[in-house]
């Protein structure tokens, strides 16, 4: 099996994973998420749960490249 293969399982396995867990995490729904709602209007902006997702995935990629 070739390296990008590998790669592509490895993110479909996580994509899954992560898709498997959504329903318990209530990701999206953190403090210091911004939604303003006006009128029939909703704006939803999700700032810290941004930042949580992004801490994640570089601890996630980290661990990866450390193996390699």
């Amino acid at each position: 099996m070739t390296g990008l293969s590998k790669t592509l399982m490895i993110i479909g396995a996580v994509i899954f994973f992560i898709g498997l867990l959504m329903p318990f995490l209530h990701l999206g729904k953190l403090p210091g998420d911004i939604v303003v709602k006006k009128g029939n209007n909703v704006f939803y902006f999700p700032v810290v749960t941004s930042i949580v997702v992004s801490i994640v995935l570089s601890l996630i990629f980290y661990v990866i490249g450390r193996f390699r």
